[in-house]
């Protein structure tokens, strides 16, 4: 694995009072802003950014869903932190990488072509796991992110069955950072349409039952919405 050239330093402290009243305040928010009935949404833990010493605070906050990109940022972390955090793949991953975190990821949230799903289902299938992912869609399209585009989802879906040792449980995006509330909205009620016309298709070896979007910036906005996870980095580790 390449070495982290080129990487921001990650942040080697937090103030553990600063920690609790950030992600309490998240899990208030999202507690205020359910979809439905539902539960409020689960939240990711992104710690991308910060050092296996800030991730371990975490756990006295029962925040233990934790969510990396970078399989040379992740991987060296892992042997620091606590055996219960479960680890959360966000970022795009390529083929080359899968053989690194396949033993560790608990969920795949952006699973977005073919390629890549053969690599994760022939890694999978070595080390004897199936892997929980979700279908990584890019509502906005963005050509720089990836995903795929709306009209592309059922169809990949249904070439599911041809990769055992993947479980698809889910959608995820990421929306633009620049939008406005009127079209973040937009992006996500889309989102959710999308989830529960995939899951009424009842797809043979699909679970429509996780759907990822929002970040520090639009969180409140996606649960509503109807997230069922939540990605929060920014938020949890600002001192304001």
């Amino acid at each position: 694995m390449e070495e982290n050239k080129g990487l921001p330093p990650l942040l080697m402290d937090v103030d553990a009072d600063v920690l609790a009243r950030n992600v309490n305040r998240v899990r208030r928010t999202l507690d205020e802003n359910r979809y439905g009935s539902n539960p409020p949404a689960k939240l990711i833990a992104v710690t991308k950014t910060v050092a296996p010493e800030v991730i371990n605070q975490l756990k006295a906050l029962d925040a233990l869903d934790i969510g990396e990109n970078r399989a040379q940022v992740a991987m060296p972390k892992l042997p620091k932190i606590a055996p219960e955090f479960r680890l959360h793949w966000i970022g795009r991953l390529q083929t080359n990488k899968v053989k690194y975190i396949i033993d560790d990821v608990c969920m795949l949230h952006t699973l977005d072509r073919l390629e890549l799903a053969q690599e994760v289902d022939r890694r999978a299938r070595q080390h004897g796991r199936v892997i929980p992912a979700l279908v990584q869609v890019n509502i906005a399209r963005e050509p720089q992110k990836g995903g795929m585009p709306v009209e592309e989802v059922e169809g990949f879906l249904r070439q599911m069955s041809a990769f055992p040792n993947i479980h698809v449980e889910g959608l995820m995006s990421i929306m633009p950072l620049d939008a406005s509330e009127e079209e973040l909205t937009g992006y996500f009620r889309g989102m959710r349409t999308l989830f529960e016309e995939m899951r009424d298709l009842a797809i043979d070896g699909v679970e429509m039952r996780e759907l990822s979007m929002g970040m520090s910036n639009d969180y409140a906005i996606a649960a509503r919405e109807g997230a069922t996870m939540v990605r929060i980095g920014t938020a949890l580790y600002r001192r304001d």
